[in-house]
């Protein structure tokens, strides 16, 4: 046993002995391999406990080297189609902490992986009987070059504690285990908040002032550029709002229900597209539901936001019109919800047609036009109906 061996072996058994945090901390300020050796020398279940406390410190590495090849631990248990059951598990007894491997990979004549077999199968069967006789064929298999963004789509709803990794040829190359996929997911689902009002995710809590600010500040001249678009639209009923100031009062109270609307119809977008829900689900289904959502939910509040109009138009001020200006408000709030949620589903749509990242920035063009579209269309309405 080398020197490194013997350390290795030593650190193992320190995180057997620790609880899970402890372990974590532990393991968080030592080189990246050194952890995953750890890691995969302990067993699956207090690996998995670990590694979920060490999310946080392992990020900024994962994401350096985004791909399933950076996650990819060696084949510990790889047998030709020809071997049999006895000659497994005669294998097994004497093949060091055997409980650590979870399937033997059974490869062709050409090395190729055929097919996989779990080691209780081992027990039901004849010790004569070849492994390619009761093997799983063709199991589902990653590639080292598949980014992790891809594999997490894939795997997110197979729950495998391993998966193969070939080569374009088929060559078992090695394996990654499902819990360093499920963190990554989870990372991903986390930093989805940040980046959807301009935050990069590489951006963490120790980052410093000026990393920071050149991280944020760009998004934030993006916002800027955009906001000029609904001041336009405003400015252009500039003799509406003059003429009919309790307006002015709800411009504010439309543009928030509105975004939060397409905030909501955003949150859903960005998870389904993490999670590869929209293999199962159309696009057109979900953009006719949030119209839906935004349509009834707009109207509900905007009963409650036209009431508040006609109190304060007609009971505070004796504004014939009262009536009317309420009615604009329900209609607006109306439309500009079925609008929002509507944006809330196609924005991050079209970021990702365009290669963009559909998370980056997705709330400051989403505020862009559900501003627009409710703010210009409660003064078009009033434009129209009132004057």
């Amino acid at each position: 046993m080398t020197e490194r061996d013997t350390e290795l072996a030593a650190l193992v058994h320190s995180l057997k002995l620790r609880a899970p945090q402890d372990a974590a901390d532990l393991l968080a300020p030592l080189p990246r391999a050194t952890v995953e050796s750890a890691l995969a020398a302990l067993p699956p279940d207090l690996a998995a406990r670990i590694g979920s406390r060490l999310a946080d410190a392992l990020a900024p590495l994962d994401e350096l080297s985004g791909d399933v090849g950076s996650l990819m631990d060696p084949v510990r248990a790889s047998f030709a189609a020809g071997a049999t059951v006895g000659e497994a598990i005669a294998w097994l007894r004497a093949a060091p902490e055997p409980q650590e491997i979870t399937y033997l990979y059974v490869n062709d004549a050409e090395g190729r992986l055929a097919g996989l077999v779990v080691p209780r199968d081992l027990l039901l069967n004849a010790a004569d009987a070849e492994l390619a006789a009761i093997m799983l064929h063709q199991p589902f298999r990653l590639a080292p070059d598949d980014s992790l963004g891809d594999a997490v789509q894939a795997t997110v709803k197979r729950h495998y504690p391993v998966y193969p990794v070939c080569d374009a040829d088929g060559h078992l190359v090695g394996q990654v285990r499902g819990w360093k996929l499920f963190e990554q997911q989870a990372l991903e689902l986390t930093a989805q908040s940040g980046r959807m009002v301009g935050i990069n995710k590489e951006e963490r809590l120790d980052t410093g002032f000026w990393a920071a600010f050149k991280m944020r500040h760009p998004w934030l001249q993006i916002n800027l550029m955009t906001a000029f678009l609904a001041a336009f639209v405003v400015g252009s009923f500039e003799d509406t709002i003059t003429r009919i100031v309790a307006l002015a009062a709800f411009l504010p109270l439309l543009a928030g229900q509105s975004g939060n609307t397409g905030c909501q119809a955003l949150a859903i977008t960005l998870r389904g597209l993490t999670l590869g829900d929209f293999e199962s689900v159309p696009v057109r289904r979900l953009v006719v539901k949030e119209a839906m959502l935004g349509t009834l939910n707009g109207f509900l509040t905007g009963l409650v936001a036209g009431a508040a109009m006609w109190f304060t138009a007609g009971g505070t001020k004796g504004d014939p019109q009262a009536l009317t200006l309420a009615l604009v408000i329900v209609l607006a709030m109306t439309g500009a919800c079925l609008a929002s949620g509507i944006f809330g589903v196609l924005v991050p749509l079209i970021l990702r047609r365009f290669g963009a990242d559909p998370a980056t920035a997705s709330s400051i063009f989403l505020t862009t036009g559900t501003d627009i579209a409710g703010m210009g269309l409660m003064l078009l309405l009033a434009t129209t109906l009132v004057l």
